[in-house]
C-alpha cells in the first residue's frame, strides 16, 4: 500500500475520534523528539479488558515506512477496530 495512501487512511479513522470498542491505539517511540524508531500498537477488545501489544521497530523514521504503516491499516481493518487512536508526539 501506498504510504500517504495509509497515513490518510490512519487519520480518518482517528479523526472520527471515540467509536466504542475494539479499540486500537499507536504511539512512536524514539531517541529524538523527531526521530520515531518504534512504533506500539495497542488493541483493547472491550472496555476492562487486557491491552494486546505489538510493536514494530524501524531503522530509519517509522512514521515514513511504508511497510509498518500498511500493517498498521492491515490491523485496523482485520480486528474491525470501531476507535483508533494516535499519540501525535515521539516518546523518548
Amino acid at each position: 500500500m501506498n504510504l500517504e495512501k495509509a497515513k490518510k487512511r490512519v487519520a480518518k479513522k482517528v479523526k472520527m475520534g471515540f467509536q466504542g470498542y475494539p479499540e486500537i491505539s499507536i504511539g512512536y517511540v524514539g531517541s529524538q523528539n523527531d526521530l520515531a524508531e518504534e512504533v506500539v500498537v495497542r488493541f483493547v477488545a472491550e472496555k476492562g479488558s487486557e491491552p494486546m501489544e505489538e510493536r514494530f521497530k524501524s531503522k530509519s523514521d517509522a512514521k515514513e515506512d511504508e511497510a509498518i504503516q500498511s500493517a498498521i491499516v492491515k490491523m485496523i481493518e482485520r480486528s474491525e477496530a470501531k476507535t483508533v487512536r494516535l499519540v501525535a508526539d515521539v516518546a523518548l
